[in-house]
């Protein structure tokens, strides 16, 4: 039998909404989860009673904490406070997600076990979706441990029924140059980010591995990582470059897999395109000289592009 869960959020976070809905698929499937949220709101309904006949008929409350969350007053005082009431009365649990670095910790949500393990934010993590994975592995365990909602659940709720199946709305447009331009450069800035979160992280994971990040401007980085148990190609580097308005056209990166490379080397790029809804990354960064036309966002490139580098060191993520 599923649980019906219900997932308290903020719109301003709406792309963790959805990376949260990807890693539930397994609960999903398993039919151990049936989650809503405002999603499921179709035109004609009341809001504000279907959002609570959701929260009542639920048996475990996932609240995605930010600082918008705490910010929002339907999502923390109309929301969350009526969560506090029926887990008061034994009837739903309460899980938190801790989505980026916020006051949470002076907030109700400080007596409880958040997620990801620590506290620690899932934008802190360097792979987000390891932060979710441990998310997930929470939120399974709240599963086992939710009440089931009793009959007086489903009479409060006024007979409501409320579709389990979270529904984006898309909407067509167009992206001038100026958009594609601060999408390329929020782009590099999240690659940039994570080459040196990651670089911190494998230094520290093996005394045979030495990793050095090292910034070369504005516009440009570069990397190396040393695999010392290897006698014979055990060093990967790269440099990672921004065009904006270069020789390339305007919103491109490139990589090169060399220490401190001079613009105009590229062993492989990234660059910026839209279709009717989203902007997105064109890459190829399969290191095997042909593309991989897929779209994908910058923190996958970023992820991608890092597996790629460390390979050429004999490294490998499980």
């Amino acid at each position: 039998m599923s649980n019906n869960a219900f997932i308290s959020y903020a719109h301003a976070d709406e792309k963790h909404l959805e990376r949260l809905h990807k890693h539930l698929a397994m609960l999903r499937r398993d039919g151990r989860l049936q989650a809503w949220s405002d999603h499921a709101i179709i035109p004609g309904d009341h809001v504000g009673q279907t959002i609570s006949a959701a929260l009542d008929q639920s048996s475990l409350f996932i609240a995605l904490v930010s600082p918008d969350y705490l910010n929002s007053n339907y999502c923390y005082e109309k929301e969350f406070q009526r969560a506090l009431q029926l887990q008061a009365e034994g009837r739903l649990r309460i899980a938190a997600v801790i989505l980026e670095p916020c006051d949470w910790l002076n907030s109700p949500f400080s007596e409880i076990l958040v997620l990801p393990k620590d506290g620690k934010p899932v934008s802190e993590w360097t792979n987000e979706n390891t932060a979710y994975l441990n998310a997930v592995e929470g939120i399974r365990r709240a599963l086992a441990a939710s009440p089931s909602p009793g009959p007086e659940a489903a009479a409060e709720a006024g007979g409501t029924t409320v579709s389990g199946t979270a529904r984006r709305v898309r909407v067509k447009q167009q992206f001038d140059a100026i958009q594609k331009a601060e999408y390329a450069e929020q782009a590099f800035r999240t690659i940039q980010t994570y080459f040196q979160k990651a670089c911190a992280e494998l230094h520290e994971a093996s005394d045979q591995i030495r990793a050095r990040f090292e910034s070369m401007g504005p516009t440009a980085f570069t990397c190396t990582v040393v695999n010392r148990a290897l006698m014979r190609n055990g060093e990967a580097h790269i440099t990672v470059r921004h065009a904006r308005g270069g020789r390339m056209h305007v919103g491109d990166l490139s990589f090169v897999y060399q220490p401190h490379a001079e613009a105009g080397t590229s062993n492989g790029w990234m660059s910026v395109e839209a279709d009717d809804y989203n902007l997105f990354l064109n890459a190829m960064i399969d290191g095997l000289g042909r593309s991989r036309d897929e779209k994908v966002t910058p923190e996958q490139a970023a992820e991608r592009l890092w597996n790629n580098f460390v390979t050429q060191a004999g490294i490998e993520y499980e």
